[in-house]
C-alpha cells in the first residue's frame, strides 16, 4: 500500500483546492484520485474533507493532519535532496520577494555575501508590503513575517519574530508610563493598517483598539515616527532592535507583546524539485539569522 502516496495526493487536493486539479497535477484521473482519498479516510477512520458540489473544505481532523503530512513530506524532500545535494549546482535567477523593511534592512545588505559565495546564480529581489502570489508572480521564494498555519505554501521558520511596545525616554517622561493596557487609553498610540494591537500577556490575550493620531500605509513612517518620540508603537526586534540595544527607544509594558505564532519565514510553493539556487539561498539566510538573530542580541526578551 502506497501511504506515502497517498499523503501526498491528499497534500496535493489541499494545495489545489480541487480533486480534479490536483489530479491534473499527478496525471491521474479523478475517479483515481477519490478512490485514493477514500482509502486514506478509511483507513484512518476520520472524514479529512467535507466535499460539496463548489469546493472542499479541511475538517477540523483535517486541518491538522494537514500540518503534519506537509512537515512528513518536506522532510522526505529534504532527505533526497541531501542525498543528491553533492551533484546539484546553484545557478540561474532567482526571484525573492519580501517585506519592504525587512528586504532593506536584512537581505539587501547581505546580498553580496550569496553571489560570491554562488558565482552561478543572479538575484532579483522585489520589495512589498502585501502577499505576492508566489506562484502566479513566478517566485521561486518569498519572505513572510506571518502566522503561516494555514498556509497552502512550504514553510520554512528563519527566524522568530518578537513584536514589542516601545517608546523614547523623553516620550515616557513627559506622558508617564503605563502600568496596565487600560493606561494605553491615554497615550498616542502609533499603528499603520489595522487599528487594533493584539497581545498575549498574563491575562491572555488582549485586543486593543487603536484611535491614532497618525494614520499611514507605511510601517517605515511609524518606525521614524516613534523614534522621534511620537507615542507608542508596537514594533518588531528586527526593526527596532539597535535603538533598544542604545536605549534610544525602551519597553513598555514588557508583560506584554504580539503573538508568538508569528515568525519570519521563508516559502516556496513546491517541495518536489526544488532547485538548488532556492536551496543554497534558504540555507544562506538560515545561517546568517541562526537560532537568535543578531538583531536580537543582548536584548531581554
Amino acid at each position: 500500500m502506497d501511504r506515502l502516496g497517498d499523503l501526498d495526493i491528499f497534500a496535493r487536493i489541499v494545495a489545489a483546492r480541487s480533486m480534479s486539479a490536483a489530479g491534473r497535477d499527478l496525471g491521474l484521473s479523478p475517479a483515481v484520485i477519490s478512490k485514493r482519498m477514500r482509502r486514506l479516510e478509511e483507513r484512518l477512520g476520520v472524514r479529512l474533507i467535507q466535499r460539496t458540489t463548489r469546493q472542499l473544505a479541511l475538517t477540523e481532523v483535517g486541518k491538522g493532519f494537514h500540518e503534519r503530512v506537509v512537515a512528513i513530506l518536506a522532510s522526505v524532500e529534504e532527505a533526497e535532496a541531501w542525498a543528491s545535494s553533492g551533484a546539484a549546482e546553484a545557478r540561474g535567477l532567482l526571484r525573492v520577494s519580501a517585506p519592504t523593511s525587512f528586504g532593506r534592512m536584512h537581505i539587501a545588505p547581505h546580498l553580496v555575501r550569496f553571489l560570491d559565495a554562488e558565482p552561478h546564480v543572479s538575484v532579483e529581489l522585489a520589495l512589498s508590503d502585501g502577499f505576492v502570489d508566489v506562484v502566479g508572480e513566478g517566485f521561486d521564494l518569498a519572505i513572510r513575517i506571518a502566522d503561516l498555519s494555514d498556509s497552502s505554501l512550504i514553510a520554512k521558520k528563519l527566524a522568530p519574530n518578537h513584536r514589542l511596545l516601545v517608546a523614547t525616554p523623553g516620550y515616557l517622561a513627559s506622558h508617564g508610563t503605563p502600568s496596565t493596557l487600560a493606561d494605553l487609553a491615554g497615550h498616542t498610540l502609533l499603528v499603520h493598517g489595522t487599528p487594533e494591537w493584539r497581545l498575549e500577556g498574563p491575562d491572555g490575550p488582549e485586543t486593543v483598539r487603536i484611535a491614532s493620531p497618525l494614520r499611514t500605509n507605511s510601517s517605515e513612517v511609524v518606525r521614524e515616527a516613534v523614534i522621534a518620540g511620537a507615542g507608542i508603537a508596537l514594533r518588531s526586534t528586527w526593526d527596532v532592535g539597535p535603538e533598544l540595544q542604545t536605549g534610544a527607544l525602551v519597553r513598555v509594558l514588557p508583560a506584554w507583546r504580539s503573538s508568538s505564532r508569528v515568525a519570519i519565514h521563508a516559502v516556496y510553493p513546491s517541495r518536489r524539485h526544488l532547485e538548488q539556487k532556492t536551496r543554497a539561498f534558504i540555507g544562506f539566510l538560515e545561517g546568517l539569522y541562526g537560532a537568535t538573530p543578531y538583531w536580537d542580541a543582548g536584548l531581554a526578551l
